[in-house]
């Protein structure tokens, strides 16, 4: 049987969620049996980590940051009809699956995200025109949490057409003592406190105020604590002036943006994702859960496909940062349920969220698109 020819699409120009899915399926993927390639908008952050890969990346203008622009759609159109792939992936470009559908090669679109559709597209008309374009220009939908899946159907888009595939990462590995210990001292993590972090972009939709007022509650509990909130966004002015408001600068750290969160994640013991407003699979916590670590997330999204309450950390209601700090506090005061828990996380990982996991049911929608079977 002849390799099944895939060109990815993505329109990022940094590397967030989507951008770190797709290095991670690109890592994953059976060679032998597909033949993959990227095309990018110009200038994008993910080229040199994707030709790290020896994968084949070609630049088009106009895709940069945005869905559709139809002067992209003509230069998709040209690479796809000379390059003749089977399947198109695209991961937000509505520009390229307009140019695959009507080059002949299969699409394939991957909602990455999970938001309550406006009124416009989920009633009436809008719901009825949003489906028949959507319906039309892509032959499977990868959603990557089932609520996900369900804000999809709300707008229109046939059940049939939905695969549902969480999002899965590379594992990592515990660090010994010694370079805990190091890690400890540039993270100014002092003994005895132990660490609680969130890792999310810093939107008010994240919820960050969430996680600071709970930490507040803490450490007013007398908690040796230290509280992380790692990333960057156009809230972080709004957040770092909360968190002085409180004087809390030296317990609640803000560290920016930093490449190796994995790092992080080594003295981290419980991690929160207090998410409200957008939230499909969380890398963050699947990374955390692969080491291990247990955590207090809201009930908004993809959060509940991912830490089963009780299971492997704690489901709470969204803006609820009283009952943020009780799971936390819970967590951190019974060792005998912490133990349990972060068992529990190691295993749920290895079953559900690994980079090969996530990548083998990707490869088993592509044959569904060209070969017309189930997998």
């Amino acid at each position: 049987m002849k390799k099944i020819k895939v060109i990815e699409v993505s329109s990022d120009t940094n590397i967030g969620g989507a951008g770190k899915c797709l290095i991670t399926l690109l890592e994953n993927f059976d060679y032998g049996n597909f033949d993959v390639s990227v095309i990018l908008p110009c200038g994008s952050l993910l080229k040199s980590s994707i030709e790290g890969l020896g994968v084949k990346v070609s630049e088009v203008d106009g895709i940069a940051d945005k869905s559709l622009d139809l002067s992209a759609v003509r230069a998709l159109y040209e690479i796809f009809r000379r390059e003749k792939p089977d399947v198109v992936h695209t991961h937000a470009s509505m520009s390229a699956r307009i140019a695959a559908k009507f080059s002949g090669a299969k699409v394939v679109y991957t909602r990455h995200s999970v938001f309550p559709p406006s009124r416009r597209i989920s009633r009436g008309i809008g719901k009825l025109l949003n489906g028949m374009v959507n319906n039309y220009f892509a032959d499977r939908i990868i959603a990557v949490a089932q609520a996900a899946k369900e804000n999809l159907i709300e707008t229109g888009i046939k059940d049939d057409k939905i695969d549902v595939i969480l999002n899965g990462v590379e594992g990592l590995t515990p660090v010994s003592v010694d370079e805990k210990r190091v890690i400890r001292e540039r993270f100014d993590l002092p003994d005895p406190c132990r660490a609680v972090s969130i890792v999310a972009r810093l939107e008010d939709i994240k919820g960050h105020e969430y996680f600071i007022d709970a930490a507040n509650i803490l450490l007013r509990r007398g908690h040796k604590l230290r509280f992380y909130i790692a990333g960057t966004g156009s809230y972080e002015k709004v957040l770092r002036e909360k968190v002085k408001a409180i004087r809390r600068e030296e317990q609640i750290i803000f560290t920016g943006f930093i490449r190796d969160v994995d790092k992080l994640m080594q003295i981290t013991d419980v991690q929160v994702n207090a998410s409200y407003g957008t939230e499909a699979t969380s890398l963050a916590l699947l990374e955390g859960m692969s080491l291990g670590i247990p955590a207090v997330v809201s009930d908004f999204g993809g959060n509940p496909g991912v830490i089963c309450d009780g299971v492997n950390g704690f489901v709470v209601p969204t803006k609820n940062a009283g009952l943020i700090a009780d799971k936390v506090e819970e967590l951190l005061n019974n060792d005998a349920l912490y133990r349990v828990m972060s068992v529990q996380s190691k295993r749920i990982f290895e079953e559900k969220f690994t980079a090969r996991v996530m990548t083998k049911k990707t490869e088993d929608v592509y044959r569904k698109s060209v070969y017309k079977e189930d997998i």
